[in-house]
């Protein structure tokens, strides 16, 4: 992999966004920002503290963790995909100097960087809302990026196997959705079955809200082991979107 080559095309998927990122960013932005008004301010007022604190400050770090994974995810799927089969534009950049896994690369810094952008912009709210206790919640900011690496890994590798678009409808259903519900966003997982918990704990996003939430309430040792364990993901995942999506471009 070449690094240079690899930054051309994130260079090229920038130039793309700053085209069309008004539909792209509302659609992005509204979808967490309506979570937290619906269940924050309404759910909210019915509900006690969550360890002292208050719901919508619970919710809210979550917010910014679920924001930056769905990001990335949109990106890594959908817009992938249709850029290989729709639009040809791997076929495209794979008729320059541009290899497979400078491709890649490219792909999964873009959707890291979306990660990056989506996140920080809900910090931003959360923070104007009077969310955000401490300004260590900057420090999340590139864990948003390890995280993005992490879920556009899994993206691709999902893009990889998927027989057509429709498939997608599986991976957010029957994947991305109980890893939102079950992540500790809008509740704490202590009371949920044990099992739950400890499967809760292999899923990247279950760290990313860990993090996001101790970091936004001034903690910076509580997440230590969460950050290990997206930098330990991140690592093991780190080959198979290059193998399996290599054989599917080259098939």
């Amino acid at each position: 992999m070449n690094i240079k080559r690899a930054f051309r095309v994130w260079q090229r998927h920038l130039t793309v966004y700053t085209k069309l990122y008004k539909s792209s960013f509302a659609l992005n932005f509204a979808e967490p920002v309506l979570y937290l008004t619906a269940m924050g301010f309404g759910l909210g007022a019915f509900v006690s503290d969550i360890h002292g604190v208050p719901y919508i400050n619970f919710i809210a770090p979550g917010i910014i963790a679920s924001s930056a994974m769905f990001a990335v995810v949109y990106e890594c799927t959908y817009s992938t995909y249709v850029r290989i089969v729709f639009q040809k534009t791997f076929d495209a950049i794979l008729a320059t100097p541009v290899n497979i896994d400078d491709l890649i690369a490219a792909e999964m810094i873009w959707g890291a960087t979306k990660s990056v952008i989506y996140g920080t912009t809900i910090i931003i709210v959360i923070a104007l809302f009077g969310l955000v206790d401490s300004p260590l919640v900057l420090l999340v900011i590139p864990l948003l990026f390890i995280a993005g690496i992490i879920f556009a890994e899994l993206s691709l590798i999902f893009v990889a196997k998927a027989p057509g678009i429709d498939s997608f409808n599986y991976f957010y259903t029957l994947f991305m959705t109980p890893l939102f519900l079950f992540s500790g966003i809008f509740f704490p997982l202590d009371g949920m079955p044990e099992i739950v918990t400890k499967i809760a704990w292999f899923t990247p996003l279950y760290h990313l809200v860990n993090v996001c939430r101790s970091f936004a309430a001034g903690d910076l040792a509580a997440p230590l082991m969460d950050i290990l364990w997206l930098l330990v993901v991140m690592s093991i995942l780190a080959p198979y979107p290059f193998r399996l999506m290599r054989k599917y471009i080259v098939k």
